[in-house]
């Protein structure tokens, strides 16, 4: 893995090279123009994870560039500062390696550093270590965290210490309405929330006219898309696998008071045979499948994409709204897709700057079929 190597100065040119690289990749696809939404160039990344390397009574935050041509060849780098993470992160990264050096039992077998943080302000590291923390630990800890303003959560094997909250509260602005979201320590949220603001705008105004429709989403994670898009339909079917993520989706719905959404413990797999009436049990019926007219569906998988199954599945709704951190497996879907829709959207969202990372959101309409002309 490289690490990226920012250059604010080179980053209009950057963002060129990803998106002549997307056009050329759905080149073959009768796309719209490409619209592109630029990230800050620098400081855009509110999360990040650094290994802490010891060397004799110094300590450092470093990451590892490994040789392409031997993948088992590993360059130590040193990190004082990572133009890559929010200015929060950078604030706090000096602060907390002096606090290291000057406390044996802060330093002793640290082994990781992890970041949380907000553009609201708030800060959550989680300490990782090679040994089991005990009271001294936590009382060095929580002086700590009043000394800098901020939360902590201590690891080891089989030790996970929460000293005030294992979750951040996060407000994004999306069309002047401020967004509430708990973002939880060690579950998936988008890692540049200014992007993530823009996606979110982008979906919105994509879905608009459907109030008196339903939305279906698959891989909702916290409710990010789930929160902003909920006042453009009538109601929202949200499924996601992960325990955690559903739990904060729940949380999420709550604080932003939105009413008409439901948010299922189900994997996209059994979500579809729950449609077919192949699937039964007490998820299925909470959800009363039987109350819904859904014209839209919204996803957001992982890298590998869709399997064929599933991108047939969606293929049966009006709206498709895809949002792919992958656009090789997104032209792969987009081959099955477009046998049934035409592209009417296509963006470029810079999450990732300065690396050949590409996030994009495509919105897709079911075609009318074609009624036999009659001589």
């Amino acid at each position: 893995m490289a690490i990226p190597t920012v250059d604010p100065a080179r980053y209009d040119e950057q963002l060129a090279e990803k998106q002549a690289y997307v056009e050329s990749t759905f080149a073959a696809f009768d796309t719209p123009a490409l619209e592109v939404y630029p990230s800050p160039p620098s400081h855009y990344r509110q999360r990040c994870e650094f290994r802490i390397w010891h060397e004799e009574d110094d300590l450092f935050y470093a990451m590892f560039e490994v040789d392409p041509e031997n993948p088992k060849n590993k360059r130590v780098v040193r990190l004082d500062q990572f133009p890559v993470a929010s200015a929060h992160i950078n604030e706090l990264m000096p602060k907390l390696r002096d606090a290291f050096l000057a406390s044996d039992e802060l330093r002793r077998r640290l082994f990781q550093v992890e970041f949380l943080t907000t553009l609201s302000g708030q800060a959550l590291v989680t300490l990782i270590y090679h040994r089991p923390l005990g009271y001294a630990w936590e009382a060095e800890a929580r002086a700590l965290e009043k000394a800098l303003d901020i939360m902590i959560i201590g690891r080891s094997r089989k030790q996970r210490l929460v000293l005030t909250q294992d979750h951040v509260w996060e407000r994004l602005t999306v069309d002047g309405r401020t967004l509430h979201y708990q973002q939880v320590e060690n579950s998936f949220t988008q890692p540049n929330a200014h992007i993530c603001q823009t996606m979110l705008s982008w979906a919105k105004e994509a879905t608009q006219g459907r109030q008196t429709e339903d939305l279906v989403e698959l891989y909702c994670g916290n409710g990010n898309f789930t929160i902003a898009l909920a006042e453009n339909f009538r109601r929202v079917l949200a499924t996601e696998i992960s325990r955690t993520s559903v739990a904060s989706a729940n949380v999420n719905l709550e604080a932003n008071g939105v009413t008409n959404a439901h948010v299922a413990r189900m994997s996209a797999e059994e979500f579809a045979l729950a449609l077919k009436g192949e699937k039964e049990g007490r998820r299925v019926a909470e959800m009363a499948l039987d109350e819904y007219d859904f014209s839209t569906v919204l996803v957001d998988p992982p890298r590998a994409g869709l399997d064929e199954q599933s991108c047939q599945q969606i293929s049966e709704y009006a709206q498709i709204v895809y949002i792919s951190c992958n656009p090789a497996t997104l032209a792969e879907n987009l081959t099955l897709l477009t046998k049934t829709h035409d592209i009417e959207r296509f963006a470029l969202f810079d999450q990732f700057p300065f690396t050949h990372h590409c996030e994009c959101g495509v919105l897709l309409t079911r075609r009318q079929p074609q009624v036999a002309s009659q001589s």
